[in-house]
């Protein structure tokens, strides 16, 4: 506090000053506060310059951000008197090119500028008047000052630093003006306050990119790891990136709802975000899903497809036909009846060879009769001549020594189930897999598929997820659950799930439905898609109401206009599914 030392008294005009000094010092105290704890860029931008112009009475100013290539960026300007508002949450964009920090062509250092200067020098400059300064080209601010009547006049440019010093941005602001609107001088008193709000402004602004560059950095790695499993299957291609865009969309339209199962639901910036990592995440476990087993397009087919083994097999058993023929003709056997014998076997092999092949494709339900009759084909024997123990890998010859084949020559079995075939969970039997219910995978093969979540889970569940994003593992992982608790691999009921994780299952359900990148099946219609999903509702394996407002809203077209072929997008009457009088009308 002031004191005059003629009187030993303290004077109004010294106390007014310390009070107006003390306010700004509790202003400055409640702005740091109040940028730390902004985490909108935009409103953050905003509040550094609206409040250094309030701090300093500037009629104008503007706020620099420092590029990745060494450029000041205009991010927010503003000018009272001119009625300018430009970036920011305005969402008017500022018309300005970047300043350059050095020069284009031949690299020096451009000072020229005094925004540049400070940025490059990290000082702060003063200017009474600019059109009196020397030292720094003012001739932009002249020109632009002529054609709209301002005149420029008092400039107080501040670098903004961080932590480790680097100048991250500029601070300039115009024209400090008195009470009565004079414009004056920045004060040598209010520049150091401005100063250590330019410093709080830097550590705010800090920490947003450093925090925008690590959700940057795991976007990106999420994205390389959805990548990677889509590229391991043509099967599977585009699908961890389609779903995101399905379960984001229905999200949306959740939160909309004002009435309804809905009205409750919202999601804040870092649910919506929590359930954009989940669903880029939800299939994260195929990654140690193998690929022989994920795009096992026959029965017999593991690495490659064993049916070209068995196939040979009946070559060699037409061949020993051929060959009894020719030596029954020598001994002086009736030909025409060793003739008749030979086609008969050709024939009777053509028949079992066309059936073994049909049933390695598993397009039809293999039914006692079907199971039979391969087992009966398998009956069938050869004679190998060959040792079949040599050549092997060490671990399959490990695994033949339990139950080691008889030296040759051998008779052996057309199709057989070895205790070698047996690899750890599956079962590679040639009748085994030949004998398939439904599909071509075996059950220990659709369990590896199935347990794709478990891993899912488990590896999420390792990842120290921030307190915002807890619930990742969960979405991610319960995609596959069903709402009459029959789904895996938790068998949780609907209401043991969250909204968010319920919408995982129609959009990953759905996206495989309408997908046309998939080689094995012909692209469904749209239609046919809704009729699939609604024989799930009425089975209960998806929420009923988020069925609902998936067609109500109008997400099942607009998913379909942007990610679907043309030729699968038909007219869908969503009238017929719908339930609910309200959504109805």
């Amino acid at each position: 506090m002031a004191v005059d030392t003629t009187l030993g008294l303290t004077t109004p005009a010294a106390s007014a000053e310390d009070g107006r000094r003390n306010q700004r010092l509790e202003k400055l105290i409640e702005l740091g506060i109040a940028l730390s704890a902004e985490r909108n860029h935009d409103r953050l931008m905003e509040r550094i310059l609206l409040e250094a112009k309030e701090l300093t009475n500037a009629d104008g100013g503007t706020l620099y951000l420092r590029t990745d290539d060494e450029k000041l960026k205009f991010t927010i300007l503003r000018n009272d008197t001119l009625n300018t508002a430009m970036g920011g949450t305005t969402g008017v964009v500022i018309p300005f090119p970047p300043l350059p920090l050095f020069n284009p062509e031949t690299g020096q250092p451009n000072h020229n500028n005094v925004a540049t200067h400070v940025a490059l020098t990290g000082t702060s400059i003063n200017i009474v008047d600019a059109y009196e300064a020397e030292g720094f080209d003012f001739s932009g601010t002249k020109k632009f000052d002529a054609g709209t009547g301002y005149r420029s006049k008092s400039f107080l440019t501040i670098p903004l630093k961080n932590y480790s010093g680097l100048v991250i941005g500029v601070l300039q602001l115009i024209n400090a003006r008195e009470p009565d609107g004079t414009v004056v001088h920045f004060s040598s008193e209010v520049q150091p306050l401005v100063e250590a709000l330019a410093s709080q402004a830097a550590v705010a602004i800090d920490n947003q990119q450093l925090m925008a560059a690590q959700k940057r950095l795991l976007d990106s790695v999420i994205k390389v790891i959805a990548e990677a499993i889509d590229s391991k299957s043509p099967y599977t291609g585009g699908h961890c990136a389609r779903v995101p865009k399905l379960a984001i969309m229905l999200a949306d339209a959740a939160c909309a709802e004002q009435a309804g199962p809905f009205a409750d639901y919202d999601l804040d910036d870092d649910e919506k975000y929590e359930l954009y990592l989940g669903a880029w995440l939800h299939d994260c476990g195929k990654v140690t899903t193998p690929e022989y087993v994920v795009d096992k397009a026959t029965k017999l087919e593991t690495i490659y497809d064993r049916i070209h083994e068995v196939r040979t097999r009946f070559e060699v058993l037409r061949r020993d036909a051929e060959i009894a023929l020719w030596k029954g003709i020598a001994q002086g056997g009736d030909e025409a009846a060793l003739r008749a014998d030979f086609e008969a076997t050709c024939a009777a092999l053509d028949s079992d060879w066309r059936f073994i092949a049909e049933c390695n494709i598993g397009g039809e339900f293999m039914s006692d009769d079907r199971k039979a009759r391969v087992k009966e084909i398998a009956g069938r024997t050869f004679v190998r001549h060959f040792d079949r123990s040599l050549g092997l890998s060490w671990e399959e010859a490990q695994r033949l020594a339990a139950a080691p084949p008889a030296p040759p020559p051998a008779v052996e079995p057309l199709l057989e189930d070895r205790p070698d075939h047996k690899v750890g969970v599956y079962d590679r039997g040639e009748v085994y897999n030949l004998c398939i219910g439904r599909g071509t995978l075996t059950d220990e093969e659709r369990k590896v598929i199935n347990d794709h979540i478990v891993v899912t889970q488990e590896m999420l569940k390792k990842l120290p997820f921030p307190k915002h994003l807890k619930r990742v593992p969960d979405i991610a992982g319960n995609h596959h659950e069903k709402i009459d608790g029959t789904g895996y691999p938790r068998g949780l009921k609907g209401e043991e799930m969250g909204v968010s994780e319920r919408i995982m299952g129609i959009a990953d359900i759905f996206e495989a439905l309408t997908a046309a990148d998939r080689p094995y099946k012909t692209p469904k219609k749209l239609s046919e898609c809704i009729k699939i999903l609604n024989f799930m509702r009425k089975d209960r394996h998806i929420d009923g109401e988020l069925f609902e407002l998936f067609l109500t809203s109008g997400v099942y077209r607009r998913y379909a206009e942007e990610c679907l072929r043309e030729d699968q997008i038909d007219d869908v009457d969503i009238g017929q599914y719908l339930t609910r009088k309200d959504a109805a009308e």
